[in-house]
Parts: structure tokens; C-alpha cells; sequence
């Protein structure tokens, strides 16, 4: 009996000093190679859809200014969308916490190959397409995202999903055309939007 418990308290002590090993090799990389990219702090998401022959931008805008406080997100769409326009919109990223207010923006421009933004539409709305200047595209020529077109014909009624994801798998089927279905990575942001064409 005693020669079970003392095998027992070995094997216990065993397990204890492979797992305190493990921590030690997961959590000590001091290497330099490798710069840690810190989850950012995003409170607030503005996209301005602009009609690109004359008449009145729509503003989407997600606030969450007490950041995983118990107030609830304010969501906001400043008007209807006409129909039969063509609406460019640019979106941006803040932490609005910081001072001064951090543009999160400028950091996935310049991770452009870690990042793109999907929209995903419901209801009878009409896709969420790309904009096509070089400025929307990564180094490696695929799509971050930022800009986008929406483009009206009929009365219309849905929501807008926009997500931010962190290395996505932007070589994946139709991942490079704006389909979240096969793009892996992590959510930095999601917020979702009701939007009227009439």
C-alpha cells in the first residue's frame, strides 16, 4: 500500500514539473525575430458611403465607449440609401479610449497582408463589393477591404455585416472576392448594420 502511494506521489510530481516545463517554454520566446501583435482596443467602426454623383453620404457608426462596461454599443445609420446610386464607402477603425484617440485604421493599412474586411449582406439588399484602387489591396496585390461600393436598384430592406479579421486565408476559395466562408483567422471587430434603400 505504502509502495502504491509513494508511486503515486511520484507520478503527481512528475506531472506537475512537465506541465511547469511546458508554461516555461510556451510563455519565455526572448527572441527579437518575432514582434508580439497586442489585441487592439476598437470602441468605435465608421463607415461613409458617399453617392458618387452628387447627393447625401450615409454614415454607419458602431460606439462602444466604456469598452467591455456594461453599457450596450450605440449603433447608428444616419439615413435611407437611394435607389439606382452607386455609394463608395470608406471605413475606419478607432479606439476613442486613448489619448490621444488611437486610429487603428493607419495599423491595418500598414498590416495589410494580415487584414481584410468582409460584408455580408441579408435581406433584398444588393452585395457589398470592393473598391478597386491600389490603395484597398495589401502588398501582395489581394484585398483589405476598407473601401467598398454599394450599389442600389430596387426598395430594398436588410442588414450589413462588416468584420475585421486578423490573418485571414486570403489565398483560400473566393476569399479574395469578399466570401468569409473559407477565411479562417480571428475577429478583431463585427458589427452589423440596418440599411434601408428606398
Amino acid at each position: 500500500m505504502k509502495t502504491m502511494q509513494k508511486l503515486n506521489k511520484l507520478k503527481s510530481y512528475a506531472l506537475i514539473m512537465a506541465t511547469v516545463v511546458a508554461f516555461s517554454s510556451c510563455s519565455n520566446d526572448d527572441s527579437t525575430d518575432a514582434p508580439v501583435n497586442e489585441e487592439e482596443l476598437i470602441t468605435t467602426v465608421t463607415a461613409i458611403y458617399t453617392p458618387a454623383n452628387g447627393g447625401t453620404a450615409i454614415t454607419l457608426q458602431y460606439k462602444d465607449l466604456d469598452g467591455e462596461g456594461a453599457n450596450a454599443p450605440v449603433i447608428t445609420v444616419s439615413g435611407n440609401f437611394e435607389k439606382n446610386k452607386t455609394y463608395n464607402g470608406v471605413l475606419t477603425f478607432k479606439n476613442e479610449l486613448a489619448t490621444p484617440v488611437d486610429d487603428i485604421t493607419l495599423e491595418i493599412i500598414e498590416e495589410g497582408v494580415d487584414h481584410q474586411v468582409f460584408y455580408q449582406k441579408t435581406g433584398n439588399l444588393n452585395a457589398f463589393t470592393y473598391g478597386t484602387s491600389a490603395s484597398n489591396l495589401d502588398a501582395n496585390g489581394l484585398p483589405v477591404g476598407l473601401q467598398s461600393v454599394f450599389t442600389t436598384t430596387d426598395a430594398a430592406t436588410g442588414t450589413v455585416t462588416i468584420t475585421l479579421r486578423h490573418q485571414p486565408s486570403k489565398s483560400a476559395n473566393n476569399v479574395a472576392a469578399g466570401d468569409i466562408t473559407n477565411a479562417a483567422g480571428s475577429t478583431d471587430a463585427e458589427v452589423s448594420f440596418p440599411i434601408t434603400v428606398l
